[in-house]
């Protein structure tokens, strides 16, 4: 039911209309009387949001397989996550137990993307205080894994760990990260690549954290000529291929993009802690419920598509594939040159 409304329905005013037209059909979710506005706040305040982030992690679970094989842009057999942080910002005096500067609110939601599929694995949701690069000490890195993250998580201590364990990380390096270079590799100016080097860390505090050598990449960018600097604990892979999975990176962003514009996690129905985490779990279900079901039916369409079909369908007593095989399987009829324009 609250997939059902997370799409064009911006209060629990709208949603409560929405289920009184629907009423009829409800008796199959097993409710047998109108659902009224308040009964609804009820239950966003005081229902568990753990509940609907352990419905989520089972749809993950189930969502990863199916995306096992996916491309992603970058020819490689080893799993591949982007790493990323976005705020969303929010009214202190509407939610004060989300302080983030001292006239403003926002959370944050932390997130760690399996490119194939662009399926998400982990999912954390803090207050604005709380720094991205914190996030790293709740990951349990995963042995021949790589991770792709910006400069935000460059922290040389936390990124030992995952060398430790055997995984490989992608980063951007600062202008003013002191190194010592070892080796040189030769390189296809061509590419847009500068130089390949493999080098150690000289900076007091950074060697104390990383003490093992590097590999930083310099790449002068053909579409922006930006010259970037990429680190990374992988000495096997090309340097091209190293700047391709960090430009892969940007799949977080969309993703970030995607869910705040179709499933509306920057408006909140209900206003105390437990209601905004609800609300965004909610939605991480409903998105990682359209891939499987995209998977599942073999369907060409886009998400966005197959979400707005399963929004006006929802209470309709349907198999999906029935619903969503003439769309999914035929063309849209063009428009007939006899048919009216109305709007010129």
């Amino acid at each position: 039911m609250a997939f059902a409304q997370l799409t064009y329905r911006e209060s629990l005013r709208d949603i409560e209309v929405c289920l009184r037209a629907q009423s009829s059909k409800l008796y199959h979710l097993g409710i047998r009387s109108a659902v009224a506005r308040n009964t609804l706040a009820n239950a966003n305040a005081v229902r568990d949001w753990r509940i609907y982030a352990d419905f989520a992690q089972s749809l993950i679970g189930i969502a990863r397989p199916l995306y096992a094989q996916e491309s992603f842009g970058v020819d490689l057999q080893e799993t591949v996550y982007a790493l990323d942080t976005t705020t969303i910002d929010l009214c202190l005096s509407v939610f004060p137990w989300a302080v983030f500067r001292t006239a403003k609110a926002a959370i944050k939601l932390h997130t760690l993307l399996d490119l194939r599929g662009n399926i998400p694995t982990f999912i954390h949701i803090s207050d604005g205080k709380v720094h991205e690069v914190n996030i790293l000490d709740q990951l349990l890195p995963e042995p021949g894994a790589f991770y792709i993250m910006d400069r935000g998580f460059l922290d040389f201590e936390r990124l030992y760990r995952f060398h430790e364990a055997g995984s490989f990380f992608v980063t951007r390096g600062k202008s003013n990260l002191k190194v010592q270079r070892r080796y040189s590799h030769p390189v296809d100016r061509e590419t847009g690549l500068i130089c390949d080097q493999s080098v150690v860390l000289t900076g007091f505090y950074s060697h104390q954290g990383f003490e093992a050598p590097l590999r930083r990449i310099r790449f002068k960018d053909p579409e922006t000529a930006k010259t970037l600097i990429f680190l990374t604990n992988n000495f096997v892979l090309p340097a091209f291929t190293i700047t391709e999975l960090y430009r892969c990176r940007w799949q977080v962003e969309l993703f970030f993009k995607w869910i705040k514009q179709h499933l509306r996690i920057k408006a909140f129905f209900g206003t105390s802690e437990n209601a905004v985490r609800s609300q965004i779990w909610i939605a991480v279900s409903a998105y990682v419920l359209v891939a499987i079901v995209k998977k599942r039916l073999h369907l060409s369409a886009s998400l966005y598509e197959i979400l707005q079909i399963l929004s006006l369908t929802m209470f309709e007593k349907i198999p999906l594939d029935q619903l969503l095989a003439q769309m999914m399987t035929d063309e849209i009829q063009r428009v007939s040159d006899n048919q009216l324009i109305l709007f010129t």
